[in-house]
């Protein structure tokens, strides 16, 4: 146990100091969703009714359009690994197979921590008023980490499949798209009625309406339960998908 401890510390620095090396995937992972907020907050916001102020109801779907750029990263990141030789040594060594995606994930979270902290500061910037208190601040972060945890671990089980880095930057491409069809920019109700029941039934509403709730006072309901149970489930299937998949492809 002690010698896989070891085994990932020394693959969460190792992808710890690419990510830094990286600095074009850092900077756009950042970027791009400041770019869609200022978009959305200062271009389409004054034609949307939310009942308050737009900035406020769009913030907690840029944090979570924000994990999808930090977890596609993840995804081209192992597939560079696998195709490059990296894995090819790493198996004539005494480690844990495992440890490897520990590594990019780890990574991927540290990413993600760091890119919403931006995104929120500058949001505050722009007009964004939370009121959450510091236990609903404490909530909203530790549910925002079970969803980068949950997406970083299915990019990673995406990498591991990926032939290139290029078709591990399309497969994770969903990932990117699925907060488009939340209440992350309108209200679900604003939309035709087959796109609104896909949009309140999708993983990331009930998320997002947490968030938002947490941060900024509007009712929750049993989105909190929903919320916490789609995290822990997706993690939970994310983390075999990714360790079956590694295991099946380092096999080959």
């Amino acid at each position: 146990m002690s010698h896989a401890v070891a085994d990932s510390m020394t693959m969460i620095g190792r992808s710890i100091r690419l990510s830094r090396r990286n600095t074009d995937t850092l900077v756009m992972s950042v970027v791009l969703p400041l770019m869609m907020m200022a978009l959305f907050v200062y271009v389409f916001g004054g034609a949307i009714a939310t009942g308050t102020a737009y900035v406020n109801y769009v913030v907690p779907g840029i944090v979570l359009l924000c994990a999808g750029y930090g977890a596609a990263a993840t995804a081209m990141s192992v597939a560079d690994d696998m195709t490059s030789g990296m894995v090819d040594r790493l198996r004539s060594m005494p480690i844990r197979p495992f440890v490897v995606l520990t590594g990019h994930v780890a990574a991927s979270a540290t990413r993600n921590a760091l890119s919403t902290a931006i995104v929120v500061a500058a949001a505050v910037a722009m007009g964004f008023r939370p009121d959450g208190t510091v236990p609903e601040w404490l909530a909203a972060a530790g549910l925002l980490l079970l969803y980068v945890l949950a997406l970083s671990w299915l990019a990673a089980g995406l990498g591991a499949v990926a032939r290139s880095v290029e078709s591990a930057s399309a497969l994770s491409f969903f990932m990117l798209f699925l907060p488009y069809l939340s209440s992350a920019f309108v209200p679900t109700h604003t939309m035709p009625a087959a796109l609104g029941a896909i949009s309140e039934h999708q993983p990331i509403t009930p998320i997002i309406e947490t968030v938002r709730g947490l941060l900024t006072g509007t009712p929750i309901g049993d989105n909190g339960a929903l919320a916490v149970a789609w995290s822990v489930g997706l993690l939970v299937a994310s983390f075999l998908l990714a360790t079956a998949l590694y295991r099946r492809r380092v096999r080959d």
